[in-house]
């Protein structure tokens, strides 16, 4: 795992890249995309030399970190087997994988549509979710993201939404408990939660009940802000749900798959959708896949009517290789309890220190390897580092302390006014240790931008 500086051919990598890539959510002349020479680990480096510690997870999916030898090694095999097939036959890793998904999947979600990422498997959950209801209208909260596609980024919340929205594609959007920040002018959990709820259920008298398909939401908001919804709010939108025949969909495209100490953090809250989206960390991303995991109620609808909808690539063997191979290694290798118990041991008491120390840090909330600090100008007003939205000169103090981290050698995940502590599940306690620590060097930065 010893770079071996080659500057030259990270040169080549980046003017092919710099002549011919075309990136996502880029303005593509104002970009400087690193030239990654290897990985392996919770590790990446480039072709200078310089090795930083992926505080990332990629985009939160390496759960299992880089190059793991078993999965490597599934994907070659599968490669030499059977390396493709159409996805309407029977073949061994699409079932295995398949049957691994449901033994984890809360409730009877035990039957498995296969996509090839998280913002396909969003799409797929919101159609049956219209076919099986006959109903239009699907409600997502405002602090979301579920996926680039047309549909799929229709139902984000986030600004990523405002250039791509249809306006007409029957979404209706609502506010979801976030205490710290709260729509509610809630002072306690408890009121947060209840106000929520309140506000969900008149949302849905104004908007017709009969015209309502699905209320969708992440488990627990990645993207934007990793922020754990208080005890009793999912419940009680599944309660909701039930009263008025309205499918209950979970995104546990981020959360899923060990991300917060559970095999899916529906666990934490003892709560089961109809339908459940996944996808990053169910083979550690090492090949493209996604899915839906589909309640025996909705299955049904589709038993002897067709599914309208399929991909070239459902199930494709390679991913499913990876995903057998990834969920075997974690359970053999104690990578979900890993995850919880360094979550609760080490990154929890380490961030609360931090935020005791540093007056940027406003918040520490998170769970597992799941984690979020929301900087802030000033502890009393709550006011965000840098403004919603931010770009150019307005978010400079983040830019600065993104540059601070990666000169301190941890690539950090930087969101608005926020950093997300996303590492791989299986990190170490000592890689943890060196992450945080340049952490703390880097929000000192950060701090000569409060008040």
């Amino acid at each position: 795992m010893t770079p071996q500086p080659n500057p030259a051919a990270g040169a080549a990598v980046k003017a092919a890249d710099r002549a011919h890539v075309f990136h996502s959510w880029s303005a593509q002349e104002l970009i400087d995309p690193l030239a990654v020479a290897g990985a392996e680990g919770s590790y990446f480096w480039d072709y200078d030399g310089n090795r930083y510690l992926d505080f990332t997870s990629g985009l939160v999916y390496t759960n299992i970190g880089y190059q793991h030898p078993k999965i490597v090694a599934a994907i070659q095999e599968q490669a030499a087997t059977l390396s493709t097939f159409a996805p309407a036959f029977a073949v061994e890793a699409r079932s295995e994988a398949a049957r691994l998904i449901a033994e984890r999947t809360p409730g009877d979600l035990d039957k498995i549509f296969f996509t090839n990422g998280g913002a396909d498997a969003v799409e797929h959950a919101v159609r049956m979710a219209r076919l099986h209801t006959g109903r239009p209208k699907v409600l997502s909260a405002y602090r979301s993201y579920h996926g680039g596609t047309q549909q799929a980024v229709n139902i984000t919340g986030d600004p990523r939404r405002w250039a791509n929205d249809s306006g007409t594609s029957g979404v209706v959007r609502f506010w979801a408990p976030f205490l710290y920040r709260s729509r509610f002018y809630a002072e306690t959990e408890e009121q947060e939660c209840a106000r929520a709820l309140e506000h969900l259920e008149t949302t849905i008298a104004f908007e017709g009940p009969a015209t309502i398909a699905a209320i969708i939401l992440e488990t627990i908001p990645g993207t934007a802000g990793i922020m754990v919804p208080p005890p009793g709010y999912l419940a009680g939108v599944r309660e909701i749900c039930d009263k008025y025949g309205i499918v209950f969909i979970l995104d546990e495209v981020m959360a899923g798959f060990g991300r917060t100490g559970e095999w899916f953090a529906a666990d934490l809250f003892d709560v089961v959708p109809d339908l459940m989206t996944f996808a990053k960390g169910v083979n550690s991303g090492y090949v493209p896949l996604g899915g839906v995991a589909i309640s025996g109620e909705i299955a049904s609808t589709f038993g002897k009517r067709p599914y309208p909808g399929g991909l070239t690539y459902s199930g494709h063997p390679l991913a499913c290789a990876a995903a057998v191979a990834t969920i075997n290694v974690m359970a053999e290798e104690g990578v979900v309890e890993n995850a919880a118990r360094l979550g609760a041991e080490v990154v929890e008491p380490a961030l609360r220190e931090l935020a005791e120390r540093h007056p940027s840090v406003g918040e520490v909330r998170g769970v597992g390897m799941f984690w979020a600090l929301d900087l802030v100008k000033n502890k009393e007003t709550r006011e965000p580092l840098v403004p919603y939205n931010a770009a150019g000169e307005a978010n400079a103090p983040m830019a600065a302390f993104a540059a601070a981290a990666k000169a301190g050698g941890v690539w950090p995940f930087v969101n608005m006014n926020r950093t997300h502590i996303v590492p791989p599940c299986n990190v170490t306690e000592a890689e943890l240790k060196e992450g945080l620590a340049a952490l703390d060097a880097a929000l000192s930065v950060a701090d000569e931008h409060t008040e």
